[in-house]
């Protein structure tokens, strides 16, 4: 669309002025110097804000405006700041501008959850001079690192810090899976083995193979957890195997069900001398050697291979039950911490399991529980001391720590459990600022990324 405009131009009688002719404006349309109108450039602008300068190029173009993505960039660049806001209540959390690198940080005006501020860095001193250039902040959300800490107490010392219940819960995990870690060794059990039934002297051919072998242990092993009331899920949970071939094994009466036929019909080399090895096992005779020796001098022609697989599954000899599977330690740890109304239905079973197995563990999931629940359950600070004392008196190193932490932070930890200001919308925002960082291919400087931050919360 082509808009004609007929315009007034006038001209300075003062020779020294500079500016020899001024051209009248439209307003609300027009601006001086400009190659858009208004509209347009507002348009344009919601667009770099919102895709940056490549992909806002392209979109711009299929809008039928013909803008360059380095024109795009220069207006996120002239767009002024919002205005100053000192929010009573402030949330802190950092982000990485180049991870392991370079961190920066954001602040939150916690009652709009928009983002006022992004400071170049993480330091304790930043923040201090932040929040004295802004007085008024009552409240300080933080996660439980030290420097935003000690930049709260610096700048605002009269304000209330408050510890993110959520990092409560992550770094008592942490801990939890640490002590997990080192106790799994004893929730490793093994049945006790039981000799291997004598193979019934028959000329039926027996399927032999590593392949039929397994087939016959792993079907002893799901009947014998199905026999001491283990569910399906929970039998393939212990045995890392599929919920289907669980149920499969399980619903097969005998393992030769499960073994499908050979690829060749044809009777196997050692058919002849089945009967003669079957009673030399029975008479004592175990060695692969002397067997294959024997049948050599009544004219076996075949490998010593064959012989080796055909015992494999034929000697009476004591067959040790398949190994359970014990849980990973954040597996565990999950059923530990996870409330009991998110359990599914085997966790309760699994974890009973795992308490019975090991004292250690039944000690910690105590003991973790009890602080979780203080967490999960606004207004319970005041028992605070007392599992603290409970967890300094322990016998996990891990727990002692994190117990240490919490006396060293007790204000702020005791204020989140009281108070119902959390750190999730500010996480909600870093997670936004990696999306604007992707979307800039890590390449932009602080004061763009900031701009794009700021101008569309």
């Amino acid at each position: 669309m082509l808009v004609a405009l007929t315009l007034r131009r006038f001209v300075c009688v003062d020779s020294s002025c500079q500016r020899r002719t001024f051209v009248e404006q439209v307003p609300g349309l027009t601006r001086r110097h400009a190659r858009h109108t208004v509209l347009a450039a507002g348009d344009l602008e919601a667009v770099a804000v919102a895709l940056g300068g490549r992909s806002g190029s392209r979109l711009a173009h299929r809008l039928v405006v013909s803008v360059s993505r380095m024109t795009l960039i220069r207006m996120i660049r002239r767009m002024p700041d919002p205005p100053p806001v000192t929010p009573t209540v402030l949330g802190v959390d950092d982000f990485a501008r180049r991870r392991g690198h370079r961190y920066a940080t954001v602040l939150l005006d916690m009652h709009t959850r928009r983002p006022i501020d992004v400071l170049p860095d993480r330091t304790a001193d930043t923040l201090a001079e932040w929040l004295r250039e802004h007085p008024g902040v009552q409240v300080i959300c933080r996660d439980r690192g030290g420097s935003y800490a000690d930049g709260a107490r610096k700048g605002a010392p009269d304000a209330i810090q408050v510890a993110d219940r959520w990092h409560l819960l992550k770094n008592l995990s942490d801990a939890v899976e640490k002590v997990v870690r080192g106790h799994r060794r004893c929730l490793r059990e093994h049945t006790e083995p039981t000799p291997a039934l004598a193979t019934p002297a028959t000329d039926k051919p027996v399927r032999t193979g590593r392949r039929a072998a397994n087939t016959r242990q792993r079907h002893a092993a799901v009947h014998a957890l199905r026999a001491e009331g283990l569910s399906i899920s929970a039998t393939a949970r212990r045995l890392d195997m599929n919920v289907r071939t669980a149920r499969k094994y399980a619903h097969a009466a005998t393992a030769g069900a499960l073994i499908g036929p050979n690829a060749s019909s044809r009777l196997s080399v050692l058919a002849p001398f089945h009967t003669y090895l079957r009673q030399r096992l029975t008479d004592g005779v175990q060695q692969t050697a002397d067997l294959h020796a024997e049948i050599l001098a009544s004219g076996y022609q075949g490998s010593l291979r064959v012989l080796r697989d055909w015992l494999t599954t034929n000697r009476a000899r004591p067959t040790p039950a398949a190994a359970v599977r014990v849980p990973s330690a954040r597996r565990i740890t999950a059923w530990i911490m996870r409330p009991g109304h998110k359990f599914t239905d085997d966790d309760p079973t699994d974890l009973a399991d795992a308490r019975s197995r090991c004292p250690d563990l039944d000690t910690l999931a105590d003991l973790a529980r009890g602080i979780a629940a203080l967490v999960r359950h606004q207004g319970t600070g005041q028992h605070l001391d007392a599992w603290i004392d409970r967890a300094r008196h322990g016998g996990f190193p891990e727990t002692r720590g994190f117990a240490a932490g919490l006396v060293s932070d007790r204000d702020a930890v005791v204020a989140g459990l009281a108070q119902p200001w959390s750190s999730g919308p500010v996480e909600g925002q870093v997670n936004r600022i990696k999306t604007i960082k992707r979307q800039m291919y890590g390449r932009a400087n602080l004061d763009l990324l900031r701009k794009r931050v700021l101008t569309n919360p």
